[in-house]
């Protein structure tokens, strides 16, 4: 694939704690927090990649496969899966770990799709 390194180069890891005030009623990840901290860390992903201005333009599927409970850890990784020539798309997976087990598994994945754009906020090409 084109651009090998530099996808390497743009993969962006953030840690989080569950804490209670970012969990529903059932004590578990609320789903728009979720996908907040996802479409921050594909925005971050995309512009370590780009260098541009990128504009979140649509999330194609995001799969809730585990509950993350509050009291454990979360960590979001971001890697660019295909770029275009205005566009790119950005993979998340979200991981979540036991604070005091040596256990982790994958519990939500998605993809988000960019534009970078110019100072006129129009499409502007990729150029690497």
């Amino acid at each position: 694939m084109a651009y090998e390194q530099e996808i390497e180069n743009s993969v962006t890891r953030i840690f989080k704690a569950v804490f209670p005030n970012t969990v529903n009623h059932y004590d578990t990840l609320f789903g728009g927090t979720a996908m907040a901290l996802m479409d921050e860390v594909a925005f971050i992903t995309a512009t370590r990649f780009t260098r541009m201005r990128t504009v979140t333009v649509s999330s194609d599927k995001i799969d809730f496969k585990k509950p993350i409970p509050h009291g454990t850890i979360i960590e979001l990784v971001g890697r660019v899966i295909h770029v275009g020539n205005t566009s790119l798309k950005v993979e998340v997976e979200v991981f979540v770990e036991q604070m005091y087990l040596d256990h982790r598994e994958k519990a939500i994945s998605g993809t988000f799709t960019f534009v970078a754009i110019d100072e006129n906020k129009k499409p502007a090409a990729i150029i690497i």
